[in-house]
């Protein structure tokens, strides 16, 4: 799926790593976390 378009339409969405919950949160506080960014989303992602 497409994270940017996942994100758009959610309130609050859930990252998993290694089969366990990471982190949840806003798709802002998401795009936010640098370890989210690092591990799923790409260091230069934006919600632009």
């Amino acid at each position: 799926h497409n994270a940017r378009e996942t994100l758009a339409i959610t309130d609050r969405s859930y990252i998993m790593s290694e089969g366990k919950i990471l982190t949840s949160g806003s798709p802002q506080m998401l795009a936010a976390n640098a370890e989210v960014r690092r591990i799923y989303l790409g260091e230069k992602f934006r919600l632009d």
